[in-house]
């Protein structure tokens, strides 16, 4: 696969730090663990970040593959397709509940 050709890769800004600032990359893999793998190559640290010692996806992290949830297709094994796009997504936590009075 060209540059061209490659999967779009968005970065959120928590993990922006191991991709040196770039919130959108770019790399190859015919699944979401290969795709995570190839991108450890480049961006070391990034995977662990993303996935367990077990290589599965941490569970307060969110992938999409074009929108759609990995959780709710084949986890890892998601196939990818060149000019696909992934989104990485760090589930937020905490904040305050509104308060009527």
């Amino acid at each position: 696969m060209s540059e061209q050709e490659s999967i779009r890769v968005l970065i959120p800004t928590p993990l922006r730090r191991f991709t040196g600032g770039e919130g959108r990359v770019t790399a190859n893999g015919a699944t979401v663990g290969e795709l995570l793998a190839a991108l450890d190559q480049r961006y070391p640290g990034l995977q662990a970040q993303i996935c367990d010692e077990d290589g599965r996806i941490r569970r307060f992290v969110n992938v999409f593959v074009n929108g759609r949830n990995v959780r709710d297709e084949e986890g890892e094994e998601t196939p990818l397709h060149a000019g696909d796009e992934v989104g990485v997504m760090p589930a937020m936590a905490g904040g305050r509940s509104a308060v009527r009075r």
